[in-house]
């Protein structure tokens, strides 16, 4: 049995109480907008750019640390383009300091959301090194990644969404991922130093700093559906980027983001986080909790309490965004890599601050769902308004108590996918499939 240090005092605490069972449910998304060739997609997208790639260019293509469900095929569609046309491609990472802040730690990230030279068919080059290109009018620098500043050309690749910290023009998108992703450690942590309040209008500058440089190509942005599938693959020129046309891709991002289908519970399971599931481990817009100081709450949805039970295998340990979390079980604190966690943490500023937290940590899956149900103010459990997700990228697959499939059954966008069973079995969660 392995040691929790001082999390040993919680072994056999477990509170008293039987958590009604669950029922599997679905979320019926009709007529959602999906591409059916994101490769062929983002080949053909890039044609606009012809005129601008002379034979031999060395060309740096962005990858994030985002669990974007067709990343590869995309970024690989432009490398492939670009070869085509005479350039020579290779990938950079864009992540400012996920991975620990270290370039093997964010090749090592990339690899684990499969992007490798075997893959995409080009070198995947790496480093924490940055030039300054200028500063903003209060003086933050600019940074901008040194391999990126040494290509002659860079062509952005990244998902458009709304971010989980901040609202306004730009977002999560192409502008994002040049100003601090490819800011690297150092241009992520002068530009979230500010507050979260004013990071948006600092991307914004930032990245139209470094577009001035004259490098910039343009940007492949990629747009999900409900189900977290490529919905389409759009070009924006490099004056687009930080501009109208990043926005109005942002506004279509925005009507197509999947959310839960309960706007009130008292207990939500969430199976996995991650950072490539969100940049806040668990995405904000979901689980209707920001806990960024200066930033507003969500008016919805209300959850009284969540528990998280693992950690996904490709963040490697970085924990940000836990402390969104009410309850977990013990075997997460193994998990955690502490270091990785903490310098995420710093590096966001105002938007680590709360959600670097521990929360209240029981002996296993069981009990810390348990804690949740006894802390939600539900004193009747058979009315307990309990959902379980796999994680936030998945808000249309769920569980649900008796009290919601009640609901369930008099809507028409929710249908019954299996039978009811225990939450939890000797501790642990429950599988997901009736096999």
């Amino acid at each position: 049995m392995s040691s929790w240090g001082p999390f040993d005092a919680i072994r056999g605490l477990r509170p008293t109480g039987v958590i009604p069972q669950v029922t599997p449910v679905r979320r019926l998304l009709p007529d959602l907008p999906a591409s059916a060739d994101p490769y062929t997609d983002a080949f053909n997208a890039l044609e606009p750019l012809r005129a601008q790639i002379r034979p031999g260019a060395r060309i740096a293509v962005t990858a994030g640390s985002r669990g974007i469900h067709d990343l590869v095929p995309v970024v690989k569609a432009a490398v492939d383009w670009l070869t085509a046309v005479g350039a020579e491609p290779f990938v950079v990472p864009a992540m400012g300091s996920h991975g620990g802040a270290t370039a093997s730690g964010q090749l090592e990230m990339l690899a684990g959301l499969g992007i490798t030279k075997e893959s995409v068919g080009c070198p995947v080059e790496a480093t924490m090194e940055t030039v300054v290109v200028g500063t903003l009018e209060d003086g933050t620098p600019v940074h901008h990644d040194a391999l990126a500043a040494k290509a002659d050309g860079v062509l952005l690749v990244n998902r458009i969404k709304p971010h989980t910290d901040f609202r306004g023009p730009i977002e999560s998108g192409l502008a994002k991922i040049l100003a601090i992703g490819l800011g690297n450690h150092a241009g992520a942590a002068s530009l979230h130093a500010g507050g979260i309040p004013s990071l948006g209008g600092a991307i914004e500058a930032a990245a139209r700093i470094v577009i001035a440089q004259g490098k910039i190509l343009g940007g492949l942005g990629i747009l999900e559906n409900a189900l977290e599938r490529t919905a389409a693959v759009e070009f924006v020129e490099a004056d687009g980027i930080a501009g109208p046309a990043e926005n109005a891709l942002l506004q279509r991002a925005g009507s197509l983001l999947g959310r839960l289908p309960f706007d009130e519970l008292d207990v939500l399971v969430v199976d996995e986080l991650g950072k490539d599931k969100s940049g806040a481990g668990m995405d904000t817009n979901v689980i209707g909790r920001c806990w960024v100081h200066g930033i507003p709450e969500f008016e919805s949805p209300s959850i009284a309490a969540i528990t998280v039970h693992s950690l996904s295998g490709a963040s490697h340990g970085n924990a940000s965004g836990l402390g969104l979390a009410d309850v977990i079980p013990a075997r997460i604190l193994e998990q955690i890599d502490l270091r990785v966690s903490y310098v995420n943490a710093l590096t966001s500023g105002a938007g680590g601050a709360r959600r670097s937290r521990l929360p209240m940590v029981m002996e296993d899956d069981e009990a810390a769902v348990l804690a949740a149900a006894t802390m939600c103010g539900r004193r009747d459990w058979s009315e307990l308004r309990l959902a379980r997700i796999k994680d936030t990228l998945s808000p249309n697959e769920l569980m649900v108590t008796p009290a919601l499939l009640t609901e369930a059954g008099d809507r028409f966008d929710l249908e019954i996918t299996g039978t009811a069973r225990d939450l939890t079995s000797a501790g642990r969660l429950g599988p997901w499939s009736d096999a």
